[in-house]
């Protein structure tokens, strides 16, 4: 089985979309996420704008190889709003999103279906606005040498074709690279191979 390194997730937030039924309002939201904080300060912010609003219902993945996810109903009854946002974003197969849907109580009951059904529609409708990217899983190494090895490095990178992060050239030097998941073993050791040079990986 050949090891996935790539994944999609989305490169911007979207303007929000907005889907009715029976007088309820529901205003869809998308937004990519890369931690705990940034979904905690995303939802303060819609809870602001949305005031008067009845519920804040969300979801959100996070991560590539180590996935994290949380779906809420934030007071609606249980499943039947956190559930079905979240199961758009399996759908939809992508990662380090919050999807939040803001509900506008229109005084009839949809029910259990109903509602549902409204909310995985407004977060189907907010990921098909979304601009969906794949992205490969690189992991990033930290090249080590003397500035009379920079030729050497420097041949090695060019050949393999890698992208630099960042650099430090002085009399003693250092290159970040990252490089694709599949293909970081073989540059580690050609890099390993060669002498008076150290590279190691760098935890991100």
């Amino acid at each position: 089985m050949v090891e996935k390194d790539t994944y999609k997730t989305i490169d911007r937030a979207i303007e929000p979309v907005l889907f009715k039924d029976k007088n309820s309002k529901f205003h869809g939201y998308a937004y990519p996420v890369f931690n705990e904080e940034e979904v905690k300060a995303k939802l303060e912010l819609l809870k602001k704008e949305h005031h008067a609003a009845r519920h804040w219902c969300y979801a959100y993945q996070l991560g590539t190889e180590t996935i994290s996810y949380r779906a809420n109903d934030d007071g609606e009854p249980n499943n039947s709003a956190g559930m079905p946002i979240y199961g758009q974003i399996q759908s939809f197969d992508v990662t380090n999103i919050l999807i939040v849907v803001v509900r506008y109580f229109g005084g009839v009951k949809l029910g259990v279906g109903g509602l549902i059904n409204a909310y995985k529609t407004t977060a189907q409708l907010s990921l098909e606005a979304c601009n969906i990217l794949e992205k490969t899983i690189n992991i990033d190494y930290l090249i080590t040498f003397d500035y009379k090895n920079m030729n050497k490095v420097m041949r090695v990178i060019k050949e393999r074709n890698l992208n630099i992060t960042n650099q430090k050239l002085e009399l003693d030097c250092q290159i970040t690279i990252s490089v694709r998941k599949k293909e970081a073993n073989s540059v580690f050791e050609t890099f390993d191979h060669l002498f008076e040079i150290d590279i190691k990986k760098i935890n991100t």
